[in-house]
């Protein structure tokens, strides 16, 4: 045994190192042809990568010191199926969407505050991330154009409360998470407070809305930074669609005015101190008397000529925090200036919104105010504004497939809010993993209208 030992260590020894040789060429050509073909797997099969206008669109973000968009906070795999619910399925939502009488059609809520809560439900029908199956859908987003409904006499505020609890007791799968994972829109005014009873039945879903200070008479707010989005206004299609638009920004130069205010006073006192701060300043601000019906009404594209004509577009707080008049700004190239201490914007995590706005404390409105927008050169304007221009198409309301839009940075946030909450805190289950109610009936069972949570 030992004398065939002998014999053989020296085969090895040899064998060994023509192996060594062989295998370093091969092992080089198998890492090469791996990535090679890994690369191209992956480029193959991953449905959701970011397209060469999407690139683009993030090195311009990130050239203007504003982060790579969509890298910077979200990621750029985006893989969500999201559930609509339709108008036909649940009792009492076409009241929700066209009023008691259905008069109230979709196009006549289209335009105005509230025109999101349509634009959203006409996109999220048409986007590659609807699903047919609620079994398999990570969110679900119930449709209604309610604000528009109750601005146009469809429903009473008691009927809006009445037919939100209906149509909620017949989802069961709200009634199986709770509602975490079922989306609202409420896009204007008293926000989710719309619904009277937000706080029993929605507090846990997640909220859409521009309204992210919004409370009610008893300080409650219904906004909740860890669930719900922030999401931009709806400017008029005139202003932000491709090519020509309703109007054309001025040069810096031809614009008469420092700064201008275009709104009601409703009484709110930042308002009434620009009023009469222009009357001080008439020559540097401007604050004309907004007539909103009569031969003196002031149309759209009037509007937008005044707003044009300032470097400076103030936004005063109203009846709550936000104000359309920030996001109009950017499609007529003036600086908006906040003047809205707790307003609260969208996409935060991913745009600097001091490279592209000024923010000022409301309290102190006043002469200080047009001394420091007059320091300001019109080069560091100019830069304002082009920095302005590559972000605003995050306040246009077109499909997610578009490299820049409202509702692409609308999903890139429902899903960083995607939590798998199975169950709701009164469900139960058993050791097979059937989930049933507090009869011990089996949730493919569950009878409408279900309890609610």
């Amino acid at each position: 045994m030992a004398n065939t030992s002998n014999k053989m260590r020296p085969m090895v020894v040899h064998h060994q190192s023509l192996c060594t040789r062989t295998h370093q060429i091969g092992s080089l050509f198998l890492v090469v042809t791996t990535f090679f073909f890994t690369r191209l797997f992956d480029q193959s099969f991953a449905p959701y990568n970011l397209s060469t206008d999407q690139f683009r669109t993030s090195q311009n973000l990130a050239q203007v010191g504003l982060g790579s968009w969509p890298e910077r906070g979200y990621g750029s795999h985006l893989s969500l199926k999201i559930y609509v619910y339709d108008e036909e399925e649940i009792d009492g939502l076409k009241a929700l969407m066209y009023g008691r009488d259905g008069k109230i059609t979709a196009n006549a809520c289209l335009k105005g505050q509230w025109g999101t809560q349509v634009k959203i439900h006409k996109l999220l029908l048409q986007s590659r991330f609807r699903t047919r199956k609620k079994e398999e859908a990570d969110l679900f987003f119930v449709p209604s154009y309610v604000k528009c409904v109750r601005m146009m006499g469809g429903l009473s505020d008691k009927e809006i409360n009445q037919t939100y609890v209906k149509v909620l007791s017949q989802m069961p799968y709200f009634r199986l998470s709770g509602g975490r994972n079922h989306i609202f829109v409420f896009p204007s005014g008293a926000g989710a407070h719309l619904f009277k009873s937000w706080a029993t039945y929605i507090n846990r879903s997640i909220i859409l809305t521009p309204e992210g200070d919004r409370t009610d008479k008893r300080d409650t707010s219904a906004f909740n930074s860890w669930k719900d989005v922030i999401i931009p206004g709806n400017v008029d299609d005139g202003m932000t669609r491709k090519g020509d638009t309703m109007i054309q920004p001025l040069s810096l130069s031809k614009r008469k005015y420092l700064a201008n205010y275009l709104g009601r006073a409703q009484g709110k006192l930042g308002r009434l101190k620009l009023i009469e701060l222009a009357k001080q300043y008439p020559d540097k601000l401007e604050c004309p008397e907004l007539k909103f019906s009569g031969p003196e009404k002031l149309g759209r594209k009037e509007y937008f000529e005044h707003l044009r004509n300032a470097k400076f577009c103030l936004a005063p707080r109203g009846e709550s925090s936000w104000t359309l008049r920030f996001y109009e700004s950017y499609f007529v190239e003036c600086v908006p200036v906040i003047l809205s201490d707790q307003a609260e914007l969208p996409f935060q995590n991913v745009i600097d919104y001091s490279q592209i706005s000024i923010k000022w404390p409301s309290s102190r409105i006043g002469p200080q105010l047009l001394e420091y927008l007059e320091s300001i050169s019109d080069e560091d304007i100019e830069l304002m504004l082009v920095r302005g221009r590559q972000v605003r198409c995050l306040w246009v309301f077109t499909s997610e497939s578009s490299p820049c839009s409202a509702l692409r940075g609308i999903m890139w946030e429902l899903q960083r809010k995607v939590r798998l909450f199975h169950q709701s805190a009164e469900t139960f289950w058993l050791h097979n993993g059937s989930v049933v109610n507090k009869d011990l009936v089996e949730f493919s069972k569950w009878r409408l209208p279900v309890p609610l949570p």
